[in-house]
C-alpha cells in the first residue's frame, strides 16, 4: 500500500499547471507595459479590420485618375491617394483584413497540425520519431522564404494557395519545437510514475503531456505570426498571393513601387503598417513568453 501511494503522489503533484499558474501568468503579462501596448494595438487593428467595410471614410475601390498620387494631408485624402487615385486610408484599413488573415491563419493551421505530429514523435520515440524528424529535416534544408516562393509558384497565385504554402513552411518548425518539449516531458519522473501506476498512453498524454507542452508550443507559434505576415506580404508583392484590385499591404507595396520617387511617403505607408504590425506581434509574443516562465 505504501508503494502504491508513493507512486501516485508524484502523479497528482505534477499534473498540469493549476489555474493559479495561468492567473499568475496573466498578472505578469499585465505588468509588462510593452507587451500590453502591443496587445492593445493588435486588438485595435483586428477590430478595425473586422469593421473596415463599414467605417472606411471612402470607397477603397473608387479610382480617379485626376486625383492619383495625392500627397499626405490632401483634403479628403488624409493619407494621400494611390497610383489610381484611390483613398490610401480606406485601402490600408480594408487591407488589414487580408494581411491579418494571411498572417494568422497559416500559423493556426500549422499549430494544430504541427503540435499533433510533434507530440506523437516526442512521446512515441523510436523509429516513429526518427521517420518524422528526418522528414522535418528535409524541409529545414530550404530557407523559409525560398520554400514559400517555390510552393506558391508551383501551386499558382491566389490566397488559398499562399495560405497552404505558408502552412507547409511553418508545420516543420512547430513539429520540431513540439517534439523537443514532449521528449523532455516524457522523460520526467511524474510520467514514469503514471506508467508505473498502470495509466494508459492516451491518459498520460491527455492528463500530463498536453497540459505541459501546449503552452510553450503556443508561445512559439505566436512568434511566427510576424514572420507569416512578412512572408504573405512578400508573396503578394511578387504576384503569388492576393490579386488586384483587392487591397493587401504587400500588393499595395508592389503597385506603388513606381511612385517611390514622386510620392515616397505615400508609397511607404503599406510597408510601415507591415513593420509596425509584425513588431507588435513580436513584442507581444516576447511578453507572453516572459509571463509564462516559472522561476523555481
Amino acid at each position: 500500500m505504501a508503494i502504491s501511494l508513493a507512486n501516485r503522489a508524484p502523479v497528482t503533484a505534477a499534473v498540469a499547471r493549476s489555474p493559479g499558474y495561468w492567473t499568475n501568468a496573466l498578472r505578469r503579462l499585465r505588468r509588462d507595459p510593452v507587451a500590453m501596448g502591443a496587445g492593445v494595438f493588435i486588438l485595435a487593428l483586428i477590430i478595425m479590420a473586422l469593421l473596415a467595410p463599414w467605417i472606411t471614410p471612402a470607397d477603397p475601390f473608387q479610382a480617379s485618375m485626376l486625383k492619383r498620387l495625392r500627397p499626405i494631408g490632401t483634403e479628403g485624402y488624409p493619407l494621400g491617394a494611390d497610383e489610381l487615385g484611390r483613398d490610401m486610408l480606406s485601402r490600408l484599413m480594408l487591407g488589414a483584413r487580408l494581411s491579418l488573415f494571411m498572417g494568422v491563419v497559416p500559423v493556426i493551421v500549422a499549430f494544430a497540425i504541427g503540435s499533433g505530429i510533434g507530440i506523437l514523435a516526442g512521446y512515441a520515440g523510436g523509429w516513429i520519431n526518427t521517420v518524422i524528424m528526418r522528414v522535418v529535416d528535409v524541409f529545414y534544408a530550404f530557407p523559409s522564404v525560398l520554400l514559400a516562393i517555390a510552393l506558391s509558384g508551383t501551386l499558382g497565385a491566389g490566397i488559398l494557395n499562399a495560405i497552404l504554402s505558408l502552412t507547409i513552411v511553418f508545420v516543420p518548425q512547430i513539429v520540431r519545437v513540439a517534439e523537443s518539449v514532449t521528449t523532455q516531458v516524457r522523460r520526467s519522473d511524474y510520467v514514469d510514475a503514471a506508467r508505473a501506476s498502470g495509466a494508459s498512453g492516451f491518459t498520460i498524454v491527455r492528463a500530463h503531456v498536453l497540459s505541459n507542452v501546449l503552452g510553450p508550443i503556443f508561445v512559439y507559434s505566436t512568434s511566427l505570426i510576424s514572420v507569416s505576415m512578412i512572408l504573405a506580404s512578400g508573396l503578394s508583392f511578387l504576384g503569388l498571393g492576393v490579386r488586384p484590385p483587392e487591397p493587401e499591404w504587400g500588393l499595395m507595396l508592389n503597385t506603388l513601387r513606381t511612385a517611390i520617387y514622386t510620392q515616397p511617403w505615400v508609397a511607404a505607408l503599406p510597408g510601415v503598417m507591415i513593420f509596425i504590425t509584425s513588431m507588435s506581434f513580436n513584442l507581444f509574443s516576447d511578453g507572453l513568453r516572459s509571463a509564462m516562465e516559472v522561476k523555481e
